[in-house]
């Protein structure tokens, strides 16, 4: 019995290492690429634990794009708001303390990628 217990918690850790290596909260640096291969783009990217949910806000050049987004183990979505164009969803991986995705705008028929490095 006192062998379970003592794998529980270890287990536990590294759940809760994993949770934490996964977070989200900080500020990058972005590159991505345009959906159909329509460009390329770099600029900075910060997200805010707001209660439950994260406040995500992309500066691309003169652009900003602000959105809501939602963390599990496995992956990061995020809801934003795109100027001109709607909204848009995206969705991450965690990559060690960065993060990978792709992403697209409402009614479009192509994705996107993006990569966060933080810094």
């Amino acid at each position: 019995m006192r062998y379970l217990y003592m794998a529980l918690v270890y287990v536990g850790l590294l759940c809760n290492t994993a949770a934490f290596a996964a977070d989200p909260v900080g500020r990058y640096q972005v590159e991505g690429g345009n959906p159909g291969n329509a460009g390329a783009y770099r600029g900075t990217v910060t997200v805010q634990k707001t209660g439950q949910t994260y406040r995500v806000v992309w500066t691309i050049g003169a652009t900003r794009f602000v959105g809501t987004g939602i963390e599990t183990n496995d992956f990061f979505s995020v809801a934003y708001a795109a100027p001109d164009k709607g909204f848009g969803l995206a969705l991450y991986r965690p990559n060690g303390s960065d993060w990978a995705g792709v992403w697209t705008v409402a009614g479009g028929q192509t994705v996107g990628w993006e990569t966060w490095k933080r810094q």
